[in-house]
């Protein structure tokens, strides 16, 4: 629940500390005394939109901070957590700055914090409820939240939503699918034409170069026989004369010379190796010629095989010894074609599964809201009865959406309707002609909705406007009782709920060598009776408003 309200050079505030107590606190003044302050404060530092007309004109910033003991706040320690935010402490300080220039700055206890955080953070610790909230009650989306939080199935309703996401997501790319799956379908095709051509052509990677090479050799085949063989006799064979013959007859000569310079040496030695060189080559030639035949079947396979490749080359618009790496290329896109296909089968079945899940979650849900769409609205009747609408009949409506509709939020629609005199039919609340029906009708939906709050403070901003007499004191006791359960900050103009009361605060304004301030004093004994006397009979205060404040006091404390 919330402990201190500070708040520094805000609207008509230089500096104000507030401390609150659980129960029911309300918070009083004259009129035009800034008794929106407090509502306003806190909705700066809860991350709400916060204008630089609210920064005192003799100031550069303002800065408004709000302290919460969340030690009984499971799910406020829980968000916490989450986020990493230090959550050792049983208090939670919440911290706004906002400059002339317009930059805004939020901390949750002393880390930087954005906007959207603060907001998610506060929902978790206070309620603002006020006048103008009549507006949001009009709306459907309102009921929907009202009776999910009233049958506690706020979670199931979350869950719902995602599962509808999940499923429309799903569906909606299983339909961009489905409509390229003729052009998926006519594409794995040609690849796998494509892909079946190049393997029964199994070039391999350096195929092509090693078939040039043969055909080279086996187009020049004649040629090559001839001069091995001209060769060959050079070498060992010519009668006449061969390199053979020729360095015996000089390794002759060298050895009859009798004691050799060393230069002789050296070349007796490089003929005795030059004479193995050409006996190694001659048998080298020798054996080629024994093993080399013109082949002409062969040449004409290697040709054939190299005009293939050349051609579907030219097909396939790639360099002749690149053909290999587009068959890989086919091959890839066939692979990834062929996943594609299995993703469109894989996600069909999620779409189905999602469908189920939501359909299981609605009708989970549908079977909450109709269980406690009669209690709901028995409640709220039950509120208005003692808001002296007795004739009034509240209703909860659910209307089914039809069979291929689907809806975020469920399966129906949601709408609380009433008929405020009896023999009426029952009407959409903007139907409502009078003001002060509608007024009474919304308090009566915010008291149950608080209610079934898990939120431990909660504020009440003038909800009373239009009401008076018995049914303000009604009124009252209401939010006293909401007290008894956590904390309840009410700022009313109704002496009658002023009354009902735990604590008591007064807001006032005071100029100062024409300087304006607001300031909040926490009231005690007599100075509640001469608050209530005042707001019962303005600024002549007699004893007989004085007697009948202090007897409007007394006899609430019992409740």
């Amino acid at each position: 629940m919330l402990l201190t309200l500070i708040v520094k050079n805000f609207t008509l505030v230089e500096y104000l500390e507030i401390d609150f107590s659980k129960g029911m606190t309300a918070l009083t003044g004259e009129t035009g005394a800034g008794k929106s302050l407090v509502v306003d404060a806190l909705s700066m530092a809860l991350g709400d939109r916060a204008d630089t007309e609210q920064i005192r004109s003799t100031a550069e910033r303002a800065e408004v901070s709000a302290v919460f003991d969340v030690s009984k706040v499971p799910h406020a320690k829980k968000w916490l957590s989450s986020y990493d935010f230090d959550a050792t402490d049983d208090e939670c300080v919440l911290r706004r700055v906002l400059t002339k220039e317009g930059r805004s700055r939020g901390h949750i206890n002393g880390q930087l914090a954005t906007m959207q955080q603060l907001r998610e953070f506060g929902e978790t610790l206070i309620d603002i409820h006020n006048q103008h909230e009549h507006q949001s009650l009009l709306r459907r989306e309102t009921h929907c939240y009202i009776l999910d939080n009233f049958a506690a199935c706020l979670n199931l309703t979350k869950k719902t939503q995602e599962f509808f996401y999940q499923w429309i997501s799903a569906q909606k790319k299983l339909t961009r699918l489905e409509s390229m799956s003729a052009e998926i379908v006519a594409s794995r095709e040609l690849l796998s034409f494509q892909a079946e051509e190049l393997d029964e052509l199994g070039i391999s990677e350096n195929e092509l170069e090693s078939l040039e090479q043969k055909q080279v050799v086996l187009s020049n085949a004649e040629s090559i026989i001839t001069d091995s063989r001209s060769l060959l006799q050079i070498c060992s064979e010519e009668d006449h004369f061969n390199l053979e013959k020729a360095l015996n007859s000089s390794l002759q000569i060298l050895q009859k010379i009798p004691t050799k310079p060393a230069a002789l040496e050296e070349a007796e030695r490089l003929l005795v190796s030059a004479q193995i060189e050409i006996q190694e080559a001659g048998r080298e030639i020798q054996q080629h010629l024994n093993n080399f035949n013109a082949e002409p079947e062969a040449l004409k396979k290697i040709e054939a095989r190299l005009s293939e490749v050349y051609q579907l080359a030219r097909k396939y618009k790639v360099s002749p010894e690149k053909l290999y790496l587009k068959n890989k290329e086919l091959k890839d896109a066939l692979k990834d074609l062929s996943i594609s296909h299995d993703e469109e089968i894989l996600l069909r079945k999620q779409t189905i599964e999602l469908h189920q899940d939501y359909l299981t979650a609605a009708q989970q849900l549908t079977k909450k809201r109709s269980f406690a769409a009669k209690k709901l609205a028995a409640a709220i009747q039950e509120q208005l009865e003692l808001l002296s609408m007795s004739g009034a009949q509240f209703i909860t409506n659910l209307t089914p959406l039809a069979n291929d509709k689907f809806g975020a939020h469920g399966q129906e629609n949601i709408e609380f309707l009433i008929s405020a005199n009896p023999g009426e039919p029952a009407k959409a609340l903007t139907r409502v002609a009078s003001g002060g029906e509608l007024s009474r009708i919304s308090l009566a939906i915010q008291v149950i909705a608080a209610k079934n709050s898990s939120i431990p403070t909660l504020v009440f901003d003038e909800v009373d406007v239009g009401i008076g007499g018995a049914t303000a004191d009604i009124v009252g006791r209401m939010l006293r009782l909401l007290g008894h359960r956590g904390q309840v900050l009410c700022i009313t103009h109704q002496p009658q709920v002023a009354a009902q009361a735990h604590n008591h605060m007064l807001v006032s304004k005071n100029t100062e060598k024409n300087i304006t301030y607001s300031n909040i004093t926490t009231l005690s004994g007599t100075e509640i009776i001469h608050e209530i006397a005042r707001m019962l009979g303005g600024t002549n205060i007699t004893t007989t408003t004085l007697s009948h404040a202090k007897e409007m006091i007394e006899s609430n404390k019992e409740i």
